[in-house]
């Protein structure tokens, strides 16, 4: 969750003095770079660059394949570009040095990991956090019976292995409004592409399709809209556009994910998050984890809510957040997940983002959104303060609804002080998610299908 400790600097058409509270992403009209520099950015890249003087063959044999290129004829421009997709244009002879993407067995390609080991290329931590996760990623893809499953497990997870270790050679750097990397590698489909065979689509419902059409609308208008939303699991992003890519292909690509900084500083999600528009921040969960870093991480965080502002006067915008300030965890004696009784909302998390969009100069909307998708990416049962937990995967359907919009002076206009209508405001939302949460689950773990609409919640299929 977003936390800022000290007012924000002033920003014309912004809250003056806001507080503000944000689970989970930063926001800037810089763009994100290799070699940029932002806030915290020198603290995330020492920690995370392998310690075991990594070689930049990779950037050699790009370097030497755009060489070639020039050398045939061919422009700069299109053949470093064919350097870089070699993996999804099916064209690996453009760079000899990258053996992931020539990898003919899941074996072969575990192989190159061990190599990268012993040649000093590769930490055995991360190395090892690897080998798990393609395993993992077997098991799962396995579940779901695809014909082709295990070239799909090879092919996703030679990209991603040659992703994350083309990120920790030459780390990343996140600005704090992150616009998703399509090209000249489309981040974005890799996401979609990764995450896409651990759905089971036959199993799997969306909630009131017509109001994303409503939503998308507004943001055609040039208003902005919010999604007040539980959080399940790393995979929301990837789960929220693949329901919505045949319908609502705009919302799906364009939707900006306020994000906390584990996604944007773990070796092993870093690759995912570049595919995704982010404001990124640091959670306030985890603000005062090394207490040296507190004050930068708040300075970080006003940073961010400055350029937040900037964005939403631009208008046209769809926000995702969860005020909850993390993912939705098992109850400790059901083992049940939910958000309801685990993850309330944030009451001055809603009041500022509320505050926040009322004060752009632009209309603005507030919608509640409810997500199940937790099986496929469970998150650990309790919150660890170290980056770089374990990855459990599996095939499972998932549900996504959304409710029609929540104006606030309507829902608060019993309400006698600010403070009132504040929690008001915020239980009304959250009462919202848990009520489509449950229709959801009854759907998928009640296993009743579209049967478990109700008058508030319409399920349909629309990739159907």
């Amino acid at each position: 969750m977003l936390t800022l400790s000290s007012p924000p600097p002033k920003i014309a058409g912004a809250l003056p003095g806001l507080w503000f509270l944000i689970p989970g992403s930063p926001a800037s009209s810089s763009s994100s770079s290799r070699h940029g520099i932002c806030v915290g950015s020198s603290f995330r890249s020492s920690r995370w660059r392998c310690p075991c003087g990594i070689l930049k063959w990779r950037e050699r044999a790009r370097a030497e394949a755009v060489v070639r290129g020039i050398k045939e004829g061919r422009g700069w421009r299109s053949v470093g570009r064919r350097a870089l997709v070699a993996s999804d244009k099916g064209a690996e002879e453009e760079v000899d040095s990258r053996p992931f993407l020539r990898a003919r067995t899941g074996e072969e390609l575990l192989s190159h990991i061990r190599r990268e080991v012993e040649n000093g290329r590769l930490c055995s931590d991360v190395a090892n956090g690897l080998e798990e996760l393609y395993y993992n990623y077997q098991n799962a893809v396995l579940q779901g019976g695809h014909p082709n499953a295990k070239e799909i497990i090879l092919s996703n997870m030679a990209v991603a292995f040659e992703r994350i270790l083309f990120d920790i050679e030459d780390p990343f750097t996140f600005s704090p409004y992150h616009k998703a990397i399509r090209e000249p590698f489309d981040y974005y489909m890799f996401g979609q592409n990764y995450i896409r065979p651990l759905i089971d689509f036959r199993k799997s419902y969306v909630g009131n399709i017509s109001l994303f059409c409503e939503i998308e609308e507004k943001l055609r208008q040039g208003h902005n809209v919010v999604l007040m939303s539980n959080h399940q699991s790393e995979a929301d992003p990837a789960v929220f556009a693949l329901s919505l890519e045949r319908t609502n292909p705009r919302i799906a690509e364009t939707i900006v994910f306020v994000a906390g900084d584990r996604v944007v500083s773990d070796p092993l999600c870093k690759p995912f998050s570049m595919g995704r528009n982010l404001i990124c921040v640091y959670s306030k969960k985890h603000m005062d984890d090394v207490p040296e870093l507190t004050e930068m991480k708040r300075r970080a965080n006003t940073r961010s809510l400055k350029d937040m502002a900037l964005l939403l006067r631009g208008g046209s915008q769809i926000i995702w957040i969860a005020p909850s300030g993390g993912r939705d965890r098992p109850d400790p004696v059901t083992g049940e997940w939910s958000p309801q009784g685990q993850a309330p909302f944030d009451s001055s998390s809603v009041d500022n983002m509320r505050r926040l969009v009322e004060h752009s100069g632009v209309p603005g909307h507030i919608y509640p959104l409810a997500l199940l998708c937790y099986e496929v990416m469970p998150p650990p049962p309790q919150v660890e303060k170290q980056i770089g937990e374990r990855r459990t995967i599996s095939f499972h359907g998932v549900g996504m609804s959304v409710a029609p919009e929540m104006n606030y002076k309507d829902v608060t206009s019993h309400c006698e002080n600010l403070e009132e209508a504040k929690e008001v405001f915020s239980q009304a939302l959250y009462n919202s998610v848990t009520e489509q949460y449950n229709v959801l689950k009854s759907a998928i773990y009640g296993c009743r299908g579209l049967e478990a609409s109700t008058s508030v919640v319409s399920l349909s299929q629309p990739w159907q």
